[in-house]
């Protein structure tokens, strides 16, 4: 039985849309590998902070972008990532980290230095794999083989957001979410938009069940195309 054509999978969306837990589930459930972009900016904005950087200060991060490794593993059921041979996963999930990363990312040196390290990892995926983020349909990965947008309302976004903050207030986690959107659509470099040849899926009304089987029916059909 000859293995199934690689293929490449953008998945893009703002928070809370079930994007993770989505792309995730579709490259285990089609054995291919996965990567989570919003992590490697976590990380970046992570190691900018230990290291006392002034991240209201953009020539300060852009001067110091290269300095960092960053290690992502792609294994779908136990995603990985290190920063200079340290696991990060746990902090780079913290509300302060949380709160300065659209600030590190909008600088075009971290951009171009993430972009780069997304895409080589793309490149190296032997079986084809999931990407998941806020640009890489249209700016990391313009020639995907499939391109998906994940939407949901601000409240259902909210709500699983801070579902997964536990004991997070839903009011208070719409606004932030509202404010990084912004943040996020409006930068000058690779902002948060649809490519115009994505499919977009609206996951308000949508199980986390129903959205997965949605997307593997898309990559599926896909690769019978290809």
């Amino acid at each position: 039985m000859e293995s199934p054509t690689p293929v490449i999978v953008a998945i893009d969306g703002p928070s809370g849309t079930g994007k993770s837990s989505t792309s995730k589930a579709v490259a285990a459930q089609l054995g291919l590998s996965y990567l989570d972009t919003g992590a490697q900016y976590r990380a970046i904005t992570w190691w900018m902070v230990s290291n006392g950087i002034d991240i209201d200060d953009p020539a300060a991060i852009a001067a110091a972008a290269g300095k960092p490794e960053i290690v992502s593993g792609t294994d779908p059921q136990g995603p990985t990532i290190t920063v200079d041979g340290v696991d990060v996963a746990g902090p780079i999930r913290t509300q302060e980290v949380t709160s300065k990363v659209s600030a590190v990312s909008a600088v075009s040196d971290v951009r171009a230095r993430i972009t780069e390290l997304q895409r080589t990892i793309a490149a190296s995926a032997p079986d084809g794999i999931v990407v998941e983020g806020r640009d890489i349909g249209t700016t990391v990965l313009p020639d995907a083989d499939l391109k998906i947008f994940l939407t949901a309302s601000p409240e259902a976004r909210a709500a699983r957001r801070s579902g997964e903050l536990k004991g997070s207030d839903v009011h208070s986690t719409r606004e932030a979410l509202i404010k990084r959107d912004a943040a996020d659509s409006s930068r000058k470099t690779s902002p948060l938009a649809k490519a115009g040849d994505a499919v977009e899926v609206d996951t308000t009304e949508l199980t986390l069940a129903q959205v997965i089987e949605c997307v593997v029916t898309l990559v599926e059909e896909k690769r019978a195309g290809k």
